[in-house]
This record gives structure tokens, sequence and C-alpha cells, in this order.
């Protein structure tokens, strides 16, 4: 028995998450893994048009980043990714049929149209939970815990620095926190 190939592998993701993608968006789909790491997973994915190019486009949320795949017969494979800690907000416009999607990625914003109107709501909010997680992440890793305060004052107790008394009406404040 042979090993699936990462594109069906891919094939299958999509398919269990209910994602069915157009014959347009074929060659972005085929594309894909070779955009993918090895072990990433799909959150969610739609296909649209790049406002900006008129070129019709894949949006890929991984569990890791936001992926634009756009691969055009005469322009080549042109792929963009963002982390979702750089993503400041996504917002979606429902019309009679379709839906536009605009992305603020720092100073730039991404605007995706022709979008079916019921996944565009999903993606943003496939996004957004992940947007949240990213900066909570980012938060926790930046925060030093109350046990890296503790060691941080016993270290400053043993050089010198804090006088016994110092050092214990510090722990106490930080004991409450806890």
């Amino acid at each position: 028995m042979s090993e699936k190939s990462r594109l069906d592998e891919i094939k299958d993701e999509l398919e269990i998450l209910d994602i069915n993608p157009t014959i347009f968006a074929r060659k972005e789909i085929h594309a894909l893994p070779d955009v993918l790491s090895e072990n990433e997973k799909i959150v969610y994915l739609i296909e649209g048009r790049n406002k900006l190019t008129n070129h019709h486009i894949i949006l890929v949320a991984t569990e890791r980043r936001l992926i634009f795949v756009d691969k055009e017969f005469m322009y080549g494979l042109k792929v963009e990714d963002f982390s979702y800690d750089k993503v400041s907000s996504i917002q979606y416009e429902k019309s009679l049929m379709l839906a536009s999607i605009d992305i603020h990625i720092s100073e730039n914003i991404l605007e995706i149209d022709n979008v079916g109107k019921y996944y565009a709501e999903l993606f943003c909010e496939k996004v957004r939970e992940l947007m949240a997680g990213a900066k909570e992440y980012f938060k926790s890793q930046s925060e030093p815990t109350v046990l890296d305060q503790l060691e941080q004052l016993g270290r400053l107790k043993d050089s010198g620095i804090l006088t016994e008394e110092e050092f214990f009406a510090q722990k106490k404040k930080l004991m409450e926190k806890l």
C-alpha cells in the first residue's frame, strides 16, 4: 500500500472541513503541498478575487498563519503569508449573492471579493479566533509569571541587592497574586 501524497492529504482535510473549492481554485490547491509545512493543518479555506490584481486566489487559514495563494499561468506562483499577530482586523461585507473581505495587516489592506457570503463569514470567524489565540500566546510569552518573578527575587537577594526584609516584603506581594 502506497503512502498518500501531500496533495491527497490536503484534499482529505478539505473534505473533512466540508470545503469544496471550485474548478477555478484548482491551480492554487495543487500548489499547496509546496506552500504548507508537512504537519501544517488547514483550519479554513476560501476562494475569491484579489481586487488589486483581479486574479482568482485562495486564502488559507492554518493553525500557524494566514496564507494568500495566487497561481496564474503568465505570472507563476505568488504566496504571501502572515502570522496572526500581524493581522489587526478582518471584516466582511455581504451583498445579495457574494461577499467581500478586507484584511488589515500592518499598514496594508488586502481586499478580496467574489467570496461566497456564507463562507466569508465563517472564514472571518475562524481567523478572529486564531488572531485572539496568537495575541494570548505572545502576551503569555512576554509577561513573566509569578514563579519567574519569585526566582528573580531570590537571585536579587542572593546577590545582595535585596535585604532579607525587602525580599520577604516583595515575596509576600507576589504570593498574594496566586
